[in-house]
């Protein structure tokens, strides 16, 4: 079964910007649809972006349009999501996860990743 690992998160201002990886073990990435979703304190556990095994992207947080973007590095196992302009708002705990990726966004997650917290303050 494969084994999810986010790192890149942290403590950032307002206005900046942050890499997280998703590194699988276990598994290839490069035949998994992955997602990355977040909790916070305001809105709960929500998707933001999806990537599919065809390297399909999707973006669907509405909050995060504009501010984000997924990527995959095959050679790496890794999924990675770039988050530019951050807010307060956007803190909270990120995790990826493997998943069915529509265009609509991610559905039926599986095998999550522990999280890993993100911290927007000055």
């Amino acid at each position: 079964q494969v084994q999810l690992v986010e790192s890149g998160g942290g403590l950032v201002q307002p206005g900046g910007s942050l890499r997280l990886s998703c590194v699988a073990s276990g598994a290839t990435l490069e035949t998994s649809d992955i997602g990355w979703f977040r909790e916070t304190p305001l809105k709960g556990r929500e998707g933001l972006s999806c990537i599919s095994s065809k390297d399909v992207k999707v973006v669907y947080g509405d909050d995060v349009q504009g501010r984000i973007s997924i990527s995959r590095d095959a050679a790496k196992n890794t999924v990675y999501l770039q988050m530019n302009n951050l807010k307060p708002e956007d803190t909270g705990v990120y995790y990826c996860a493997t998943v069915y990726c529509t265009e609509y966004g991610a559905i039926r997650p599986s095998s999550w990743g522990q999280g890993i917290q993100v911290t927007v303050s000055s």
